[in-house]
């Protein structure tokens, strides 16, 4: 081909924009200067900007997509030093889509060139007040970066940006988060397989259309039932239920390490006294009835579940706490369902909230529900997914994850050699609780991906160190041998 043609030729598929800036004062290692960038497939590049950080060189790429008015913002953190050829991606949180603190230091100082998004939506988890473009109506470009589109842009420029400013390319590439930064890295691996090798997603929000009302079913229950419980009568429910199946792992340490298995009825706690601020309360059939249903879950006006409840041995204090209940839930069902900024959720009655839960699937489940089960194509590009919840996770119930594992291996058979999900006895949302979490998550999926290690169990230790336990490839879980220090993760094996 003569040289002239490939030039135009290399020149057109690049369709880079190229921003020059004035670097701050060099550093040890390569200068933080900007690089040229290629637009992801559907969007523009408004500006590229560096900034010179402690140890590291941030690239910002602030891309746009014709006719959305939107302004994404992707951060890239590149070590001054170090560089081990790995990329990291960090997820986000309720409905921010980005890391931009800490884990992403971290990752830098760990070696990896680091790399997340704001998906052009608020960076405060709590405000969806970019839902709305006008009353009535949801700004749906903005919706679906935060669902699908910027996590893999956020991939391709990561990955272009790290090639450019190292002059080599990213030897292995490596998504990690929890809970939405969790359905970000189910949605990469079902919608766009090839941008990791690894995928840790921790606590995954899958299933986010059902997920999303189900949270809010405490407390429609409470205001349909016209009866809230106080949190010690709540906590007195918590706790007789973990006392009734906390031995079924041979040890009693306080944790239910199965609470779908935990046939534990509330109405025995009626007539019980309580204390609560000084004063007896005495537990009643009104209390047993509410914490039924809270536990059993959502149901349609049949009785036939809708999805699934707060798990047995899980703290209250998040979705059947103080009204209005679960932000995430509460500001879905405003923003998203009723379009209403201010809608009162306390008005809801059963059949109302059974209408909204088939709404939110109709309407938005092709859109952010990250529930398709056919991983064939992550498969087939050789990515591998790791995932734990954690068994006592209070704002996402593990249910949801369980079942989505359920249908992949009804999708795909056995899926252990590409897909390994985990359950921590004990554990709430992302870590914490009683038990063990793990410890190093990320390094077991880096020995799976680089070494063909792939994990038969989990190194895990509560947060203050005390206790050990080996997490087990679900469905197996741990069980004391019967022998040993029950504090020691030794003494169990996986069965």
């Amino acid at each position: 081909m003569p040289q002239k043609r490939s030039v135009l030729l290399f020149a057109a598929l690049l369709v880079t924009a190229v921003i020059q800036f004035a670097p701050s004062a060099a550093a040890a290692g390569t200068p933080c200067a900007t690089v040229p960038v290629s637009a992801p497939a559907g969007a523009k590049i408004e500006s590229v900007q560096a900034v010179a950080q402690p140890g590291y060189c941030g690239i910002t790429v602030t891309l746009t997509h014709p006719g959305a008015g939107d302004h994404v913002k992707v951060l890239v953190a590149l070590p001054r030093t170090g560089w081990t050829g790995r990329l990291q991606a960090l997820g986000g949180s309720a409905y921010a889509a980005g890391e931009f603190g800490a884990p992403l230091v971290q990752a830098v100082k760990d070696g990896y060139s680091a790399v997340t998004t704001d998906a052009g939506v608020s960076a405060d988890a709590l405000d969806t007040s970019w839902a709305l473009t006008a009353p009535g109506q949801v700004d749906r470009p903005l919706l679906t970066n935060f669902a699908t589109r910027s996590v893999h842009e956020a991939a391709v420029v990561g990955k272009d940006v790290t090639q450019r400013f190292y002059h080599r390319p990213v030897t292995y590439s490596y998504w990690t988060g929890c809970s939405t930064g969790g359905r970000q890295g189910y949605s990469e691996a079902q919608n766009y397989p090839a941008d990791f090798d690894g995928v840790l997603a921790n606590a995954p929000a899958v299933h986010w259309t059902r997920f999303a009302v189900a949270t809010l079913w405490p407390q429609v229950v409470m205001n349909q039932e016209h009866d809230r419980p106080s949190t010690c009568v709540l906590t007195a429910f918590r706790e007789a239920a973990i006392k009734a199946c906390d031995a079924r792992d041979g040890v009693t340490n306080g944790v239910v390490d199965r609470p779908d298995e935990c046939g534990y009825d509330p109405r025995s706690l009626i007539g019980t006294k309580v204390v609560c601020d000084g004063r007896d309360v005495t537990v009643t059939a009104e209390d047993a009835e509410v914490m039924r249903k809270i536990w059993a879950g959502p149901t349609d006006e049949r009785g036939r579940q809708l999805w699934d409840g707060l798990p047995k041995g899980a703290d209250f204090t998040w979705l059947a706490g103080a009204a209005p209940g679960f932000p995430v839930a509460v500001q879905w069902v405003q923003s998203f369902l009723e379009k209403q900024a201010g809608f009162d959720t306390s008005t809801l009655t059963y059949a109302q909230y059974t209408a909204l839960f088939r709404q939110s699937v109709r309407e938005y489940d092709d859109v952010i529900g990250t529930a398709g089960p056919d991983l064939s194509a992550f498969r087939r590009a050789g990515g591998k997914l790791l995932t734990y919840v954690g068994s006592d996770d209070q704002l996402i119930p593990p249910g949801g994850v369980l079942r989505y594992h359920a249908e992949v291996e009804h999708e795909m058979g056995d899926v252990d050699g590409f897909y390994r999900l985990f359950v921590a006895p004990g554990v709430e949302h992302c870590g914490g609780g009683r038990g063990a979490a793990p410890v190093n998550p990320l390094g077991a999926l880096v020995g799976w991906v680089e070494h063909g290690k792939a994990p038969a169990t989990l190194a895990a230790a509560t947060t203050d160190g005390k206790q050990t336990r080996d997490l087990c490839v679900y469905p197996r879980v741990s069980r004391y041998t019967g022998h040993g220090d029950p504090a020691v993760a030794s003494s169990y094996r996986c069965r």
